[in-house]
Formats: C-alpha cells, sequence, structure tokens
C-alpha cells in the first residue's frame, strides 16, 4: 500500500484537534494515522505555525529530491571511473 502523505495544514489541525478535547486515538483513527505517526508529528512539528510547517515540509522535499540527484551523480561518477581504469 502506498504511503499517504499528509500536508502541513493537515498536520496543523490534527495538532490543533489534539490540544482540544480530543484523545489521541480518536484523532488518529479520523485520520488514518498511526499513535507513532502522531507523536513524530507532535515531537516534530508542535508550536509551529502552518506558514513555518509548509516551509519545513518543502524544505524537506527539497532536501530528499537533492540527496536522491547526488546519489545519482556518484553513481555516475563510478561508473565512469571504472570505465576509464579498464582502457
Amino acid at each position: 500500500m502506498k504511503r499517504k502523505r499528509l500536508t502541513g495544514e493537515q498536520i496543523h489541525a490534527i495538532l490543533k484537534e489534539s490540544e482540544s478535547e480530543f484523545r489521541t486515538h480518536e484523532l488518529c483513527r479520523k485520520y488514518g494515522i498511526s499513535i507513532d505517526a502522531f507523536n513524530n508529528f507532535q515531537s516534530k512539528y508542535a508550536g509551529l505555525e502552518v506558514s513555518e510547517l509548509t516551509k519545513l515540509y518543502d524544505l524537506e522535499d527539497e532536501n530528499r529530491r537533492l540527496k536522491g540527484l547526488v546519489t545519482e551523480l556518484f553513481l555516475d561518477n563510478q561508473v565512469l571511473k571504472s570505465k576509464l581504469l579498464r582502457n
């Protein structure tokens, strides 16, 4: 099953609801997340506003993309080096 990715606004709404009288397991069931995911959201994003949360989410996505590019470039470099050594 493909992992569901929540937006910054959704995470912010979940954390705001958790401050009210909703219980954790009820929120997790409502949004279809695990209690561990909720605890991770709470430890990472508690106290952030929606705009800050969205920026952080975007930076994490860009960082993931850049790491992938670095990995591809490293592999290309290794292939080129191995071809040079064979000649």
